[in-house]
């Protein structure tokens, strides 16, 4: 199961400059600073240096109208591109490859501390063993090519916290340390959302232990790993209310899902892998979310604007369901050109409303109407879409 986790503690934290306490509507307190507001979201910022959107929705009355009076000049607020300045124009890729060297650099090598530090050209590795640059460019290529792939769909995914111009990546050789850092157990990988980083355990990258060094033992094909890392890319904006869950872990899935090997991702006709992934066990049962091809989802509307904790109680289901409405949007709505998602990704990087934005990519239909749209379009693809009735 791929969660996003999104970490978030009301409990004491040690004081510092400009940090206030909030109060949620349970009466459960956090210390922060207010970084700035999205939409209907306040960005928390921790004595850490994380930061946090919580929504306005769950705060005290105090607080909303506190964060809310904060003028421009008293918040430092994220500085969004303009829509020329990011790639929705773009044309949909057919192929992504990366065919770089990784050219990868030995940052720390400190066997005493047990830190060893890689740099490819956007990630840095961190790692609790010594690896070999060899190595290292090996999991490299996986990691730069689902980078090039997020950056390439014309989609905006621009997002993502950089430390001295690296994602991070954080890589343990004992499973049982990953666990004890916040890893879920059995797991691939995981996106820590409050921290920006995501940590693997190395088994999962196909590197073992040969005597006092480790080798890259097999191209080790793994869906969990392109999913946290579209994640770690993704634009805050794209997990508010309304984009949180169906979209954030559709989008996820796309690119997971989509065929992979050495460096190369094969997009066009990648519908009948989503298919296979979400109806059965996947190519050569690697996993899948094994729906069948009768799926039976709530009504769209509850199904779109449930919390991301329901979301979570029915993963296979609600991950499935997620792809093959995100994949319905991206290239099967009105002329297949993904216009109305990409107006719904744009309101959602200006901060509209929830109900704004679901205006959007309704376009003038009613739920009702694009549900039965929805279900037509995978019909003729051999999938039985039923939604259940809004009450």
């Amino acid at each position: 199961m791929r969660h996003w986790i999104y970490l978030i503690c009301f409990a004491a934290i040690s004081h510092a400059a400009e940090i206030r306490s909030w109060t949620d509507i349970q009466n459960r307190k956090i210390e922060a600073r207010m970084f700035g507001l999205v939409g209907e979201a306040v960005i928390l910022e921790l004595a850490d240096g994380r930061k946090i959107p919580y929504p306005l929705g769950k705060l005290s009355a105090a607080d909303v109208e506190y964060a809310k009076g904060q003028s421009s000049e008293a918040v430092e607020k994220p500085v969004e591109p303009t829509d020329d300045a990011l790639n929705f124009d773009a044309p949909w890729p057919d192929r992504i490859k990366f065919s770089e060297d990784p050219e990868i650099v030995v940052v720390v090598e400190d066997a005493e501390k047990k830190t060893f530090i890689y740099e490819s050209a956007n990630y840095r590795y961190s790692c609790d063993v010594r690896l070999a640059k060899a190595v290292v460019k090996s999991f490299a290529v996986m990691f730069e090519a689902t980078h090039l792939f997020c950056r390439s769909l014309p989609l905006a995914i621009d997002g993502g916290d950089k430390t001295d111009g690296k994602h991070q990546i954080v890589l343990f050789e004992k499973n049982e340390d990953y666990v004890k850092a916040g890893g879920l157990p059995g797991s691939a990988g995981v996106f820590i959302g409050g921290k920006g980083l995501v940590m693997v355990p190395l088994d999962s990258l196909g590197v073992r232990a040969v005597g006092n060094r480790y080798i890259l033992d097999r191209d080790k094909s793994s869906k969990t790993l392109p999913h946290e890392l579209t994640h770690q890319l993704t634009p805050i904006a794209y997990f508010r209310t309304g984009a949180m869950g169906w979209f954030s872990e559709g989008l996820a899935e796309y690119i997971a899902v989509t065929p992979y090997r050495s460096g190369a991702f094969a997009v066009k006709n990648n519908h009948r892998d989503i298919i296979d992934y979400v109806t059965a066990y996947g190519d050569k049962n690697k996993g899948g979310r094994a729906l069948g091809d009768k799926i039976n989802l709530p009504s769209l509307k509850t199904f779109m604007l449930q919390s991301y904790t329901s979301f979570l109680e029915q993963a296979q289901l609600n991950y499935g369901g997620s792809l093959l409405i995100t994949y319905y949007f991206l290239q099967m709505d009105g002329d297949g050109d993904g216009k109305r998602i990409k107006e719904f990704l744009k309101s959602l990087r200006k901060g509209k409303s929830r109900e704004e934005v679901m205006d959007v990519l309704l376009d003038g239909r009613t739920f009702e109407e694009l549900q039965a749209q929805i279900a037509k379009a995978w019909s003729s693809k051999g999938i039985d879409f039923t939604f259940a009735t809004e009450k």
